[in-house]
């Protein structure tokens, strides 16, 4: 019989993301967050199904949004819903505008593991037909959630050049650009972690 190997996910222990500064919600100060949550000294790679279940680590997960501006300046933002077969169970049929998900032990055979994990994330779920520029702009902390508990977002921007962003997973269902308004409009049908990011940046 085969063995289906488990996946072994990049890890802090969320004592470190305290002594660094507990917030709830985003905040911008990624820069002095990251030195500490990817020091080899506090990192580690264990079984995702075990880590899901238990709040004393945090999983880091780079979160990407891609953001468009017109000719008219409005700004849009590449947005999508989660289909069944994608990912995380509980977020499921929600909106989201972040692309991303866990950094593997696999990743950790290059030279940067966390690069290197959101390289792969982005060409697993989306095609980009587009030069762009991207940046680290902040963090996302949510304790009030089952999913935020376990979990600890870093959220990079990527300004693309032209609205040229698909999914490339059949999961990745009613994608594409829309107004940034008109998604804060509709805020409650979006998993938490983007109602946070589109507040917090986009408002």
């Amino acid at each position: 019989m085969s063995q289906v190997a488990t996946e072994h996910v990049l890890v802090v222990p969320t004592a470190v993301f305290h002594r660094l500064g507990h917030f709830q919600g985003f905040c911008g100060d990624s820069e002095r967050y990251l030195r500490g949550l990817l020091d080899p000294a506090h990192t580690s790679y264990q079984p995702r199904p075990a880590m899901e279940q238990d709040p004393s680590f945090k999983q880091l997960i780079p979160y990407v949004i891609f953001r468009y501006r017109d000719a008219d300046g409005q700004t849009l933002l590449f947005q999508y819903t989660r289909g069944k077969g994608q990912g995380e169970s509980r977020l499921h049929a929600k909106r989201s505008i972040g692309v991303g998900g866990h950094i593997s032990a696999d990743d950790a055979l290059q030279t940067s593991a966390y690069d290197e994990g959101m390289r792969r994330e982005l060409e697993e779920e989306v095609i980009i037909n587009t030069s762009y520029r991207g940046r680290m702009v902040g963090l996302i902390n949510d304790d009030e959630s089952e999913v935020g508990r376990v979990h600890l977002g870093v959220v990079h921007l990527l300004d693309v050049e032209r609205p040229a962003v698909e999914p490339r997973e059949s999961e990745i269902i009613d994608a594409g650009f829309r107004p940034a308004g008109d998604l804060l409009a509709d805020i409650g049908r979006f998993e938490t972690w983007s109602q946070i990011c589109l507040k917090a940046l986009f408002a």
